[in-house]
């Protein structure tokens, strides 16, 4: 059984004395709560990895970084080596973030060299993929997503399958409050799921977590979860409230039947 995953990506927000603060609350609502069935990853700035890791000993919640660079050391201004992130414990990496793509123009060679470099120094990556409103209305999203998995994951050879995460985010629900229903969610993560059996094995593809991210709220978490291809989610808005992403996080999961 896959175990699901609940991940708040914090983006460009929240200092040293916000990150304290709301990992304060966040820890006394989790308090003895069990978390058996799923992890919750914090993806916090830079600037806070090194004080939420040092917060977060000996509690059940993990770190993960919002990018990464492909190499070790050298002349990369502005980049940020996986060696520097696993030295203050940071387990996972998002990459391919659509902000990355579309304002910062990563393109899939870019980003399957970040994937790769991730996974090398034994990080886990967070592959982002999803397609623009334009291309959803051009029907184009399987064509879109296809590419993306076999760009991005190009140089990933081999995997075991609970080293590696997909995203399915598509772009026009970010930060919309516009979330794709159940159903369109769902048919892109069975579609990824297939496409995976054929770039690696079937084995390898039924490891893989598949999460859904754009617009999740505490309000529509659990029609989400229903769906048996979603295996957790990657928050933006909704997580930078404690109390808000803590009901994302402990929410109801009841699979419903494949389809």
């Amino acid at each position: 059984m896959r175990k699901y995953l609940f991940v708040g990506n914090w983006k460009m927000h929240k200092t040293l004395r916000e990150t304290e603060e709301y990992l304060g609350i966040f820890l006394d609502k989790l308090g003895d709560f069990k978390i058996l069935d799923r992890e919750i990853i914090i993806a916090p700035p830079f600037t806070s990895l090194a004080l939420a890791a040092k917060l977060l000993k000996k509690t059940p919640l993990k770190l993960a970084a919002q990018n990464a660079c492909w190499e070790e050391r050298g002349a990369f201004t502005g980049e940020i080596s996986p060696v520097m992130l696993k030295e203050v414990e940071v387990r996972y990496v998002i990459l391919g973030h659509s902000e990355r793509r579309h304002l910062f123009g990563e393109t899939d060679e870019i980003i399957a060299k970040r994937v790769f470099g991730v996974y090398k120094f034994g990080l886990i990556p967070i592959l982002c993929v999803g397609e623009t409103l334009e291309e959803r209305k051009a029907g184009k999203t399987l064509e879109v997503v296809e590419r993306q998995l076999r760009e991005d994951l190009k140089y990933l050879q081999e995997i075991k399958g609970e080293d590696l995460v997909i995203a399915y985010e598509p772009v026009w629900a970010i930060g919309t409050g516009i979330n794709a229903t159940p159903f369109q969610a769902e048919e892109v993560q069975s579609f990824i799921r297939k496409k995976l059996s054929e770039i690696y094995s079937f084995e390898v593809a039924k490891k893989v977590r598949i999460l859904y991210g754009g617009s999740v709220t505490p309000e529509n978490i659990e029609e989400l979860m229903k769906e048996p291809n979603i295996d957790g989610v990657l928050v933006g808005g909704a997580s930078l409230e404690a109390e808000k992403f803590f009901k994302i996080c402990i929410s109801q999961i009841k699979k419903g039947e494949p389809r």
